[in-house]
């Protein structure tokens, strides 16, 4: 029998302009630029550093979630690759 994990995130810290560090409950820890997900409506807010900054987690989602109700799924997150410290200029 397989044993399927759901992904949650279970500790997330803002740690630059549009990145996350951001803890998953299978121990996976790492930085993450968030940049190419950041199109769309609903995704626009968060293109402002400080709107970004507002970032919650959502225990009960087990995700990232902004005031304007814009949230990504844990597995859009774990699967970009772990940024270093810098992070491109979205103007």
């Amino acid at each position: 029998m397989k044993v399927v994990v759901v992904l949650h995130i279970v500790e997330v810290e803002v740690c630059g302009p549009h990145s996350l560090d951001v803890r998953f409950n299978d121990g996976v820890h790492k930085q993450v630029d968030l940049t190419p997900l950041l199109t769309g409506p609903v995704f626009q807010p968060l293109r402002d550093p400080t709107y970004f900054a507002r970032v919650v987690l959502d225990p009960q989602a087990g995700t990232v979630v902004w005031p304007n109700g814009a949230d990504l799924a844990p597995e859009a997150l774990y699967d970009l690759p772990a940024s270093g410290t810098q992070w491109p200029d979205l103007k």
